[in-house]
């Protein structure tokens, strides 16, 4: 009798653990993905990040703001006369 009960008992403890083992592979095959997901958009994040700097970085060019300042705003450099030096 007491053989029978401790046969079942451990009989339970298997199929209990083979369950908790299966449920533990099919969590890590979910954050497995999960995690490559979010990997795959963390590159496109950088690549566009990459593109935004270098994008920033042209649009701050000291010849690109001349040219703009010239064509759209009409700006140009002072003459010489037109140039007054104030000293303390």
């Amino acid at each position: 009798m007491i053989t029978r009960t401790l046969l079942a008992i451990v009989l339970l403890a298997c199929v209990i653990t083979a369950i908790a083992v299966v449920h533990a592979r099919h969590q890590h095959r979910q954050l497995f993905a999960q995690l490559t997901r979010l990997e795959t958009a963390r590159d496109e994040l950088n690549i566009d990040f990459g593109r935004l700097q270098l994008e920033q970085a042209t649009w701050a060019e000291s010849n690109r703001i001349d040219q703009v300042a010239r064509q759209r705003l009409e700006m140009k450099s002072p003459e010489t006369a037109d140039i007054v030096v104030i000293r303390p």
